[in-house]
């Protein structure tokens, strides 16, 4: 049985009829191109052709597609076949479907409004914060997806947590285990982050080649755990805040979002003593612990005090001013989530699974809000 990555890599096409059509009838439209695209042209609307289309002789039928329309038992062998392999299959339309809404409409997140992220937020140009706010907008598109039927809300919402989580697994090897020449990514390459295993424009117009590291695959699945266990957490505890209003709902998104900078207090500038050596770094360390780490078995001032190389801490005694942004920073989430949730309950079911993704973009952050085609 193939791996669930390599079958769901085989997925990213428009629609499971075009594949099957396609090698039955070469000359038709494709139909995916049509039901997914992000427009079509209009049937009444007519194009000038030029003279080379005009002339431009048939592609003559493959020797399979001739077989299978001439013999109708081998059409109906061949259309079975496909059925049991699950070409077609509401599953599989929705792996498709997901795929457009995680690649065009959640992971570009980060990029769309760099800016309020880590301007506003403080968050770092690392993966950690690439990370967390996909999540977010994960979330958000799952919300929605659970409106669904029944028996299609169950396929997106397992299909678009497996892309997130392909996507993210390609991400970590992309760092972790870089390969030269870098392979092709799952989605795009990103402009949020910076990997700095990356081969440089000069290394690679040089021909210089520096040893690559690699990490061993265990290091991988740590995280891999880890970035799980951060995608249960944030999806709980915003559920929770959903039904239980907008301080809740603002709380997670301190803890979850904003690293929960300032947990365990806000330490000033000392009087009379030098700065710099007030300088001690602290972050909010998880007291639930999970399949990684056993908070029982940890020194959790220890723990507390070491970089773990996310890049979100509590702000050293020369930054407590920027405490003072942190209720707004809120609030403009909390509106944020509420207004586009809100604007997603109105996407109606039949755009959400074939009708144009564009109707589901989010609108930025202190902006307007998203789909301005609805």
């Amino acid at each position: 049985m193939l791996p669930r990555a390599v079958l769901l890599r085989r997925l990213r096409v428009p629609n499971a009829s075009t594949h099957l059509l396609s090698s039955l009838r070469p000359q038709q439209v494709a139909v995916g191109a049509l039901r997914y695209g992000s427009s079509s042209p209009s049937s009444n609307e007519t194009k000038p052709q030029s003279s080379k289309s005009l002339v431009e002789p048939e592609q003559q039928a493959s020797w399979l597609t001739r077989k299978v329309e001439s013999s109708p038992a081998a059409k109906k062998v061949f259309l079975g076949l496909a059925k049991a392999l699950g070409y077609g299959s509401p599953k599989q339309l929705a792996a498709r479907r997901a795929f457009v809404l995680y690649e065009k409409v959640a992971a570009t997140r980060p990029e769309q409004d760099i800016v309020f992220w880590q301007n506003d937020c403080y968050l770092p140009p690392t993966f950690q914060s690439w990370f967390t706010v996909t999540n977010l907008h994960i979330w958000m598109l799952t919300v929605r997806l659970r409106a669904l039927p029944p028996e299609h809300g169950k396929h997106y919402i397992q299909a678009l947590i497996d892309h997130f989580f392909i996507d993210i697994e390609d991400r970590i090897r992309a760092v972790l285990q870089p390969r030269d020449p870098a392979p092709k990514p799952y989605t795009f390459e990103p402009s949020f982050y910076t990997n700095p295993n990356k081969l440089s424009a000069e290394e690679t117009a040089s021909g210089k080649r520096r040893k690559l590291s690699r990490a061993p695959d265990r290091i991988v699945t740590r995280q891999m755990k880890i970035f799980k266990e951060q995608w249960a957490g944030l999806g709980m505890s915003c559920d929770l805040a959903l039904v239980q209003g907008d301080q809740e709902m603002a709380a997670a998104i301190w803890r979850n979002l904003l690293g929960a900078r300032g947990a365990q207090g806000i330490e000033y500038p000392a009087a009379g003593s030098p700065e710099e050596k007030q300088v001690r770094f602290r972050r909010a360390v998880n007291l639930v612990g999970g399949e990684v780490v056993n908070v029982t078995k940890i020194d959790l001032e220890k723990e507390a005090s070491t970089d773990d190389e996310s890049g979100v801490h509590d702000f050293p005694p020369s930054e407590v001013d920027k405490y003072l942004t942190y209720p707004q920073v809120m609030l403009d989430l909390t509106t944020y989530v509420r207004r586009e949730l809100a604007r997603l309950d109105k996407v109606s079911d039949h755009d959400i699974m074939e009708g144009d993704w564009e109707k589901l973009r989010f609108g930025e952050v202190l902006g307007k809000a998203g789909a301005k085609k609805l």
